[in-house]
């Protein structure tokens, strides 16, 4: 073989990078990262929700059931159960989330419609969120967050080329949206019908929907929010008392101010662990919607912050697999669990320090609950498959 023919071949087996073009060890190196990212964060966060679970629920675990380990242990099965949820789905395919949206969101209302009925629906707090399954209460809403996100992003991923037209955008996207949401709202969870909202709006903002028609459907959606707490007596008095909890300290105000006290006793390095005075019944729902009360108590502002910055990491991580995700399912899939799992942490948050209205809603890998720390654990799975999948196509 002539010097010439040799070298045309070999150029023939390279590939050219371009100035300012990343090479695929480079890519694929950067993808390992946040798939590090990810799984670290997700991890850590998992972590630190175990401990302050066991320490915020210790005093009201001890008095209703005789043990302080109870809703730890629990939580520990969770965690394990959902880590094994998380590592299968880091080894499927993205792709078969597609094929699996429809019968996922089957599912996902049969069981919101079944919540209801009386005799298969547990009620606690006023509210009809869970069915019991023997020694496991699963939560149907944590699931319908996922299955509405996969469906949307199946279905928007095929319109691409047709997302201005206002018909494509919400047939039947927009009814799908309203039947679960509607479900969820009759459990009653506003909080929770909120995050499937957002999270879609997150999925049309990604497709890449005419502004125009977003804003028109987030003040068309707000209006009917605010009619849905205007209606409701008891949603009125929190959205009240959200405004001015010192008005009704011992009724409507009382949960925002014991967790105001909670995180302003902690300082900068905190009470110490399992140290804090507001989990002696003082807080309610302290292991569950007002951990973060806890940690503040506890771990003082070092504790809060670093819970904000592994969410920012975790969100970071997930807007940088959205990016480089190797075709319009995935991106969409991406862009709308991140924004899922931003948005719950963002309102549960907001509720603790006295920002948002109370919903209701558990901060994501920190709050007990099974349902939620399952999905959110198999969610970040995904995020993980995908970014791996980017890394492979070098995208």
């Amino acid at each position: 073989m002539s010097t010439a023919a040799a070298t045309r071949r070999k150029a023939a087996h390279l590939r050219l990078v371009e100035p300012g073009e990343r090479s695929p060890a480079t890519r694929a190196e950067s993808n390992d990262r946040v798939v590090t990212l990810l799984v670290g964060s997700t991890a850590a966060l998992t972590l630190l929700g175990l401990i302050m679970v066991l320490s915020a629920s210790s005093v009201e675990a001890y008095a209703r059931f005789g043990s302080s380990f109870l809703f730890f242990n629990r939580q520990v099965v969770y965690a394990v159960v959902g880590s094994l949820a998380m590592a299968v789905a880091m080894r499927m395919h993205h792709r078969a989330w597609q094929r699996l949206c429809v019968p996922m969101l089957l599912v996902s209302v049969a069981l919101l419609a079944l919540v209801l009925l009386p005799g298969f629906g547990t009620v606690a707090g006023g509210s009809a969120r869970w069915i019991e399954l023997g020694p496991v209460t699963i939560q149907p809403s944590e699931f319908a967050k996922l299955a509405v996100i996969a469906f949307g992003a199946a279905l928007l991923s095929r319109r691409w080329e047709r997302i201005h037209d206002l018909r494509q955008l919400t047939l039947p996207l927009l009814p799908v949206v309203g039947v679960v949401c509607g479900l969820i709202l009759l459990q009653p969870d506003l909080g929770t019908a909120i995050i499937v909202m957002a999270s879609v709006f997150v999925l049309l903002l990604a497709a890449g929907a005419r502004m125009r028609h977003l804003l028109v459907g987030a003040a068309a959606t707000s209006a009917l929010g605010l009619g849905l707490i205007y209606v409701e007596g008891y949603r009125w008095s929190r959205f009240v008392s959200f405004l001015n909890p010192w008005a009704d300290p011992q009724g409507n105000g009382y949960q925002v101010i014991q967790s105001l006290i909670a995180l302003t006793s902690g300082g900068v390095f905190g009470v110490g662990l399992g140290a804090s005075r507001q989990k002696w019944q003082y807080v309610p729902n302290a292991h569950t919607d007002f951990i973060y009360s806890i940690i503040g108590e506890e771990l003082g502002l070092l504790g809060m912050l670093l819970v904000l910055v592994l969410f920012g990491i975790l969100v970071y991580a997930g807007i940088r697999v959205a990016l480089a995700a190797p075709d319009a399912f995935s991106r969409l899939l991406s862009a709308g669990i991140i924004g899922w799992i931003g948005a719950q942490a963002l309102i549960n948050l907001g509720a603790v320090t006295g920002l948002l209205p109370i919903t209701g809603v558990p901060l994501p890998f920190v709050s007990f609950g099974g349902s939620s720390l399952v999905v959110s654990l198999m969610a970040v799975g995904i995020l993980a498959s995908i970014a791996r999948r980017g890394r492979a196509t070098g995208g």
